[in-house]
């Protein structure tokens, strides 16, 4: 999105669909053909060690991708399926990939919403969610996930989704971190299906911890990840100050603030920038900074106290 300049966004990514790569010994990716604005060249799925293999984020109900995947690892067995949370560009292809190979599936859970809906909100389900997704086993913060030659431990990561996990692999200091990060972009975090109070916290968890590179669910790797973390606090911070700064002129609703902080803004990403900005008076409201009429939604007017 708009405002970038503060992070050292990296487009390159040449990787072609259906074609696995080894990004690192012992991990391969593969790129599902499905991009967007909303999910740059397309989703990276990820096959971490060789013979015994898991498969992280199968992708969307897209059969040719599925196949790629299984072409990838043909002549290994993939025992494990691990899905980082529950968007319909993640995770509806692990059942096809379960169906095929028997492997287990590990995530949080379900999907569900960072919080309950408003009444005014009821009329608009959340559609980018997988509500048909259940995994075998659900995995909490710090479990260990052992396979044959790794050992991934499960970081808790809520923000973009509730149910967000990231899945770090510490002996080699490589995070698998699916949305919550991107090296092309922004996430994005858009109530109620996310939390901005959540992403800013889970943002400080991953600074905390050693793991230096990055792999994510879209885009190219992300080298010094510690360091390009803070870039997102900062920006995040910056975007707070600028939401404040526009209510210090007065009283506005979302779309003004859109147009006065995202300068520039591809037309087809301004609903999503209008769910950021919720996301962040949703915070500032709950803080006592900002004031709205009834609960914080999108079509509401919004002041400083």
């Amino acid at each position: 999105m708009a405002d970038t300049e503060d992070i050292p966004f990296n487009r390159d990514f040449p990787l072609k669909p259906g074609v696995a790569e080894e990004v690192r010994p012992g991990v391969r990716r593969v790129l599902c053909d499905n991009p967007s604005p909303f999910t740059f060249t397309g989703t990276v799925s990820y096959i971490v060690g060789t013979g015994k293999v898991a498969i992280i984020d199968p992708g969307p109900d897209d059969a040719a991708h599925a196949a790629a995947l299984l072409d990838a690892v043909r002549g290994e067995t993939v025992t494990h399926i691990l899905v980082t949370h529950t968007h319909r560009d993640h995770s509806p292809n692990t059942a096809r990939i379960k169906a095929a190979t028997g492997a287990t599936v590990y995530a949080e859970g379900p999907h569900r919403a960072s919080r309950p809906r408003y009444e005014s909100e009821k009329h608009n389900p959340e559609s980018g969610a997988d509500r048909d997704f259940r995994p075998d086993v659900a995995v909490s913060s710090g479990d260990t996930i052992e396979g044959a030659g790794w050992a991934l431990e499960a970081v808790a990561t809520p923000g973009h989704t509730a149910n967000h996990l990231a899945f770090a692999w510490p002996a080699r200091r490589i995070n698998f971190v699916g949305d919550h990060v991107m090296g092309w972009s922004t996430s994005i975090v858009a109530p109620p299906d996310g939390s901005m109070i959540d992403y800013m916290t889970s943002l400080d968890t991953l600074a905390k911890r050693e793991e230096d590179l990055y792999l994510s669910g879209h885009g190219p790797e992300i080298p010094d990840a510690q360091r390009y973390v803070r870039f997102l606090i900062r920006h995040r911070q910056a975007r707070e100050a600028s939401i404040l700064h526009r209510l210090a002129k007065g009283e506005a609703d979302i779309p003004t603030m859109v147009r006065a902080i995202y300068i520039g803004i591809d037309p087809r990403l301004t609903g999503a920038a209008g769910y950021s900005v919720l996301a962040h008076l949703e915070d500032l409201v709950g803080r006592g900074v900002v004031a709205t009429d009834g609960d914080p939604v999108i079509s509401g007017n919004y002041r400083l106290v």
